[in-house]
């Protein structure tokens, strides 16, 4: 039997999609092997997001090479789709596919074996107006299930490849999307998050259709689902209708990641995003008094060309203002390729630096006082995997719905239920909790 070994690399989307491969491999008789082992096919789905992701795409190529160079190696994802010429210089690589047409691998991979020319797959992905639908009936090691909703991007940030890597903005098919939802309920899973290259722009390109509407037709089409959550979401994207839809719903979770990248308006218009702060500030107060508890995280980046200290200090305040729950923060790295980089006032490494220090003091700082909000209250988590600062401790650990991470005494056999804990002790990066009792069960 022929055996396949995956590594992807990059964000949540990536992942999906290596799972999505992976099924195409099952169907035809393939068994899976860890990468660092003997296999007959590598197949390395690769990020770009960063020049420090195209690089190391590069340097676990070269490690599929060395472990069997005599097997079939297969790139794909979004560096093979910015740069296929520079991956089929790598020597040993056999077959490149971008961010389409990953139908086909195995159709290649055939006819690699036939005429042992190395394949190109690659083609211009700002033309493709189709979402192409990859299935993941389950997940090999997770207990959330991602759905993916939609396909690429048409904002054109200054910061941002991706739309380069990932074509424009396409919707998948609203009926696929409940009836994938409904085969990930029936495989077990008690929640899914809805991701995509710019999920909170599903719908845009379908004709009176959109996500509030998708979001109630989950609701109210898939049978047991117990937590929907929305991977993230533009502030641009939240409409009252959206935000009504949140209020109403008992199955979309409390919390919501809204990418913020700066807050000044100065700085987000040399980004060419799409809102000023006033905006933002309007959806956050919007949001809040729909839903009081809500958890709202984001993403910065810190030295965006030109940032000067006056304007770090406008995202750092809007920040604190608005008590975000949890922060991801990023020093600006130029990715070759896009406006940005080539801007002039390029921000020396040791300021951007000491402001993302700056950043995550607050980041944790805020992290605490939401948490602390609920100390000594009732919750429920799915527990996912033993507590990883500690697998011996005999805890395991989970997420809230208002995603907040939470450490209670427990076994394996808890893994993917739905467990109601108290919290014990607030905390960040976890909180400590009491088991209280499994919800019931669901029947499958």
């Amino acid at each position: 039997m022929s055996t396949v070994a995956f590594h992807t690399l990059g964000c949540k989307v990536n992942h999906y999609e290596t799972e999505a491969i992976w099924q195409l491999f099952k169907e035809q008789g393939y068994e899976r092997s860890e990468f660092d082992r003997h296999s007959d096919v590598y197949v390395i789905n690769t990020c770009t997001v960063t020049n420090t992701g195209d690089k190391k795409s590069r340097q676990v190529i070269r490690r599929a090479v060395r472990q069997n160079p005599d097997a079939v190696i297969c790139v794909t994802g979004c560096y093979a789709q910015t740069s296929p010429a520079e991956i089929m210089a790598i020597p040993g690589v056999d077959i490149v596919v971008g961010t389409q047409d990953r139908t086909k691998l195995l159709g290649y991979i055939e006819q690699y074996k036939r005429e042992r020319k190395p394949i190109n797959a690659v083609g211009n992905i700002m033309k493709n107006r189709v979402y192409e639908e990859l299935d993941v009936p389950s997940f090999t090691d997770h207990t959330r299930a991602s759905l993916k909703i939609q396909e690429g991007c048409n904002n054109f940030c200054t910061f941002c490849i991706i739309p380069w890597a990932r074509g424009l903005m396409r919707s998948r098919d609203p009926k696929e999307v409940v009836r994938q939802a409904q085969q990930l309920v029936d495989a077990g899973y008690q929640e899914i998050v809805l991701t995509g290259i710019h999920t909170g722009g599903y719908g845009e390109d379908l004709k009176n259709y959109n996500l509030a509407q998708l979001l109630r037709d989950l609701e109210m089409e898939v049978t047991g689902l117990k937590r929907l959550r929305i991977s993230s979401i533009e502030a641009s994207q939240l409409a009252d209708e959206v935000i009504d839809v949140l209020q109403k719903s008992n199955i979309v979770v409390r919390h919501l990641h809204i990418p913020i990248q700066s807050g000044s308006n100065t700085v987000l218009k040399r980004m060419r995003r799409k809102y000023t702060m006033e905006f933002f500030a309007d959806r956050l107060i919007q949001l809040r008094k729909a839903l009081p508890d809500l958890a709202i995280t984001s993403d910065v980046i810190v030295g965006f060309p030109g940032e000067t200290e006056e304007e770090f200090m406008e995202t750092y305040h809007f920040i604190n203002g608005h008590k975000f729950s949890e922060l991801h923060v990023f020093p600006y790295s130029q990715r070759t390729g896009t406006p940005a980089a080539r801007m002039e006032d390029q921000i020396d490494e040791n300021i951007k630096n000491e402001r993302v220090h700056r950043l995550i003091a607050l980041n944790d700082q805020l992290a605490k006082e939401y948490a602390s909000q609920f100390e000594g209250e009732l919750l429920e988590i799915i527990p996912e995997e033993r507590f990883k600062e500690d697998p011996d401790s005999g805890l395991m650990e989970g997420y809230t719905d208002n995603y907040l991470r939470v450490v209670i005494p427990g076994d394996e056999s808890l893994i993917g239920k739905i467990v109601k804990v108290k919290i014990t002790k607030a905390g960040y990066p976890y909180n400590e909790g009491q088991f209280v009792r499994v919800m019931e069960e669901l029947v499958v």
